[in-house]
């Protein structure tokens, strides 16, 4: 804009520049409100989705101390489909996996063990289910399906339990040498002084030459 113009030639330009670019302003005013009320609206929601997961959750722990596992169990169905999102979904799931286990019941443990596997959002989640799912299937004598999740395996943080579970499945299969190797690996990935340390060194001690 011109500063020696006239008042009457600004008011000109001045309108002339919100026939040409009113509507873009107009158009970006409302996107970013919308924008400003969708982040609020999806943070509410985000914790109204939270609180409820987290009240259902409470519910299936007091029914499973309580022994009442088909409410666990219909609680849990709806956690899984409706708050499938939050971390109480999975905390769920770990849950009802080691009951089904204990009551001998592996399907339904494995299938508890895959959908975390595929709906959990954090990695050690995953793998920490992939790890229990390899172990069920050492105790169902599916050693490939074992061994297949033992070498698809990234974290570091599980390196040892699951160098450990493919000694477990190698000694299962009366493969001694690479049993001790895995159990060797295994050992080799502990700090000193852990608890498990003892537990690798009896396995070695079973599988020495």
């Amino acid at each position: 804009m011109d500063i020696y113009a006239s008042d009457e030639e600004k008011g000109e330009e001045i309108k002339q520049w919100w026939r040409d670019n009113g509507r873009s302003v107009v158009i970006a005013c409302v996107l970013g409100a919308i924008v400003i009320f969708g982040g609020r609206y999806w943070i509410n929601y985000t914790n109204v989705q939270s609180e409820k997961a987290s009240q259902a959750y409470q519910q299936v722990t007091m029914l499973l101390e309580a022994e009442n596992n088909t409410a666990a169990d219909a609680i849990t169905q709806t956690l899984l489909s409706e708050f499938s999102a939050t971390p109480y979904a999975v905390f769920t799931a770990f849950e009802m996996a080691t009951l089904a286990v204990q009551n001998k019941d592996n399907e339904s443990a494995q299938n508890y063990l895959e959908w975390v596997t595929l709906n959990a959002k954090l990695s050690a989640h995953k793998e920490l289910a992939s790890l229990r799912l390899a172990q069920l299937f050492l105790l169902d004598a599916k050693f490939e399906q074992s061994l297949a999740l033992a070498e698809q395996a990234k974290s570091t943080a599980f390196s040892s339990l699951w160098a450990e579970l493919k000694g477990d499945v190698y000694i299962a299969q009366d493969n001694v040498i690479n049993a001790r190797e895995s159990y060797e690996t295994a050992l080799s990935s502990l700090a000193a002084g852990e608890p498990r340390q003892l537990i690798l060194k009896v396995k070695l001690d079973d599988v020495a030459e």
